[in-house]
């Protein structure tokens, strides 16, 4: 199967999106990673898949938009997906913690497998990892910096703005 790749731009920064030939996202990173070295990008006929994708994006950061409808693919283990389903329950303006997630997948004793699960979140922002935080409301690792999660919790009025 191939994987085609968009860019799109965001009030964050400069991101990336991989999309299957069948529209479904795939992976969605925020600036850093180049995915062009593997991925051709998106033919024409594909160009309607990731158009979807920026109208939700910038839905999202004007405000507008709280939940993505963008069909979404991420490949992962069975454990992984079961964790990526609990962080997808997470709403817009709130947020979970590793605990509670480990707690709702039956795996309480796994909390470093959990976070590894979490941390190895294909798509960003809509699948939202950024809102898993410490058992203490600290803001614990983001696969894009410590910044930008609170960045995007700030955007969803959990943090005061600075």
């Amino acid at each position: 199967m191939s994987l085609w790749h968009y860019e799109l731009d965001t009030p964050m920064g400069p991101m990336w999106a991989a999309f299957t030939e069948r529209g479904r996202l795939r992976q969605l990173g925020f600036g850093g990673l180049d995915p062009r070295a593997t991925m051709p990008l998106a033919p024409r006929s594909q160009r309607e898949s990731f158009m979807f994708l920026q109208r939700q994006i910038n839905a999202y950061f004007r405000g507008t938009l709280r939940t993505f409808t963008v069909p979404i693919e991420p490949l992962g283990t069975t454990f992984q997906q079961r964790v990526w389903e609990e962080v997808l329950a997470v709403p817009y303006g709130k947020t979970t913690t590793y605990q509670a997630i480990a707690e709702a997948t039956g795996n309480t004793l796994a909390a470093q497998a959990i976070g590894a699960a979490i941390g190895s979140n294909p798509i960003a922002l809509l699948i939202p990892c950024h809102r898993v935080i410490g058992s203490d409301g600290s803001l614990k690792g983001y696969a894009w910096g410590l910044e930008l999660k609170k960045a995007l919790l700030q955007h969803e009025g959990v943090l005061p703005k600075d």
